[in-house]
């Protein structure tokens, strides 16, 4: 195997994979008019990080609740034709998203999910996924320029998905829905073992951990 190379011709080194943290901080959407474009993200509920401005230019960033990365447009910031991005968003419960953008006015699809399993697999088919698999079920909207925001439902992370070091709930509403998983799962739990767990802190705690690092969960 050739070893790939980096820095200068006379400098040869294997490149190392994996040891440094890059950490994506913000996506560039192209869009045509920034006022039209910070008033529906701004009704969307998500928070405004900046709006700088220096003579003919101008730069926004905002950032989706609970979410680690932003998204910036501005001027001359991409050649992209407004209206090209497509951008995935995260949930833990696509009904409620599904909900919350009908609350605010948007124009948003019905819940969907393949019916081949997560993924673009197979046909689409109206509401959740079986037993809202994760990844299984999907929603959509647009901004003014026709830029689409696709939301996917992720209950539990594939194996290996997540650094268990960064294992965190980005807001309340994950940590509730995640403390529901939890309890339905011990619920089945203690029917299995024929009475009550009183060490039920402990196997919460190891549920809800190993469903957000995609391990093998609690039986």
């Amino acid at each position: 195997m050739r070893a790939t190379t980096v820095g200068s011709p006379s400098e040869t080194r294997p490149a190392s994979i994996g040891s440094v943290d890059l950490k994506l901080e913000a996506v560039v959407i192209p869009v045509s008019n920034l006022d039209r474009a910070k008033q529906f993200y701004t009704g969307l509920g998500w928070r405004l990080d900046a709006d700088f401005s220096k003579g003919d230019a101008r730069v926004l960033q905002f950032t989706p609740p609970g979410s680690p990365a932003s998204f910036q447009f501005g001027t001359n910031l991409t050649p992209a034709t407004p209206g090209s991005a497509q951008n995935l968003l995260v949930v833990t419960d696509i009904e409620a998203a599904h909900n919350e953008l009908v609350g605010r006015g948007v124009q948003v699809s019905e819940v969907f999910h393949f019916s081949e399993g997560p993924g673009p697999f197979g046909d689409k088919v109206r509401g959740p996924a079986p037993a809202h698999q994760s990844y299984g079920s999907y929603a959509s909207f647009k901004d003014p320029d026709g830029n689409s925001w696709l939301l996917q439902e992720v209950t539990a992370r594939f194996p290996g998905r997540v650094d268990r070091s960064q294992m965190s709930f980005s807001s309340a509403r994950d940590l509730s829905s995640a403390l529901r998983r939890a309890a339905a799962a011990h619920g089945e739990h203690e029917k299995r073992i024929g009475k009550a767990d009183e060490n039920w802190p402990d196997w919460y705690a190891r549920y809800m951990t190993a469903e957000e690092s995609g391990e093998g969960l609690p039986s």
